[in-house]
């Protein structure tokens, strides 16, 4: 029932701001197994595009400051998407949120390039750096047969448009420093744009028992940068 009202919103969303959207390697999609999806992120609509073509129940982790912000935050909620909590909190319930969502068989979908793409203009085939924190999740969350799954977002046609002082947002969430800065915030409005699903990381049991140590670090570097280059191939979709 909720997955269908969340896929509701989203395609209402998308048929409002008149985004045509164009899917490709769905098959890809593994079946019947716990799902963390990664994807890049430039615009207000990327969770509204993922939320209206996934197969499964996606529940999408956000900032903080949508939660709280106005508009945004029915908006987000209606799409079935969880803010994340303040730093100080944000590690330890997100975990719990995660492994919540997971055992139930909900797939739970992540931007690991954070709020900064959404705050400046970017390049349509440039992806960010990655945070890490997805990554330290799937190595250690509880359930079983997890994959993680690399999905891009690829414009075809947009227009950007500057709307409001980036300032503004500090009035919902002064913990983020991204948010002290001059200028307007940058809109990314898609016209036509590719969902393109990449291969999947298969999160087995020794990588989970070898999560100690040095040789986590690398372990979680092997995961997001997998996660990156399946995304950063995926997006130069010239040969589509």
């Amino acid at each position: 029932m909720l997955r269908s009202t969340y896929r509701s919103t989203a395609r209402s969303l998308l048929t409002i701001f008149n985004v045509k959207v164009s899917t490709h390697y769905l098959e890809r999609f593994p079946n019947d197994v716990p799902v963390l999806l990664v994807s890049n992120h430039r615009s207000f609509l990327d969770a509204a595009i993922l939320v209206s073509s996934v197969p499964k129940s996606l529940r999408l982790a956000c900032h903080h400051y949508m939660g709280r912000t106005p508009i945004l935050r029915e908006i987000v909620a209606g799409l079935g998407c969880f803010p994340l909590a303040k730093p100080e909190y944000r590690q330890r319930k997100f975990f719990r949120q995660a492994t919540e969502l997971l055992t139930k068989e909900q797939w739970i979908g992540i931007f690991p390039e954070g709020t900064e793409p959404m705050l400046t203009k970017t390049n349509t085939r440039q992806v960010g750096e990655f945070y890490r924190g997805f990554a330290h999740l799937a190595l250690r969350v509880p359930v079983a047969n997890l994959v993680i799954v690399p999905v891009a977002i690829a414009s075809v046609e947009e227009t950007v448009l500057p709307t409001f002082p980036i300032r503004w947002l500090r009035l919902f969430d002064a913990s983020e420093s991204l948010f002290d800065c001059d200028g307007l915030h940058p809109m990314v409005f898609y016209h036509r744009v590719k969902l393109l699903v990449g291969h999947s990381y298969f999160v087995t049991r020794e990588q989970r028992e070898q999560y100690r140590g040095k040789q986590a670090k690398q372990l979680v570097n092997n995961l997001s940068d997998y996660c990156r280059a399946e995304i950063n191939d995926l997006i130069q979709f010239d040969k589509i």
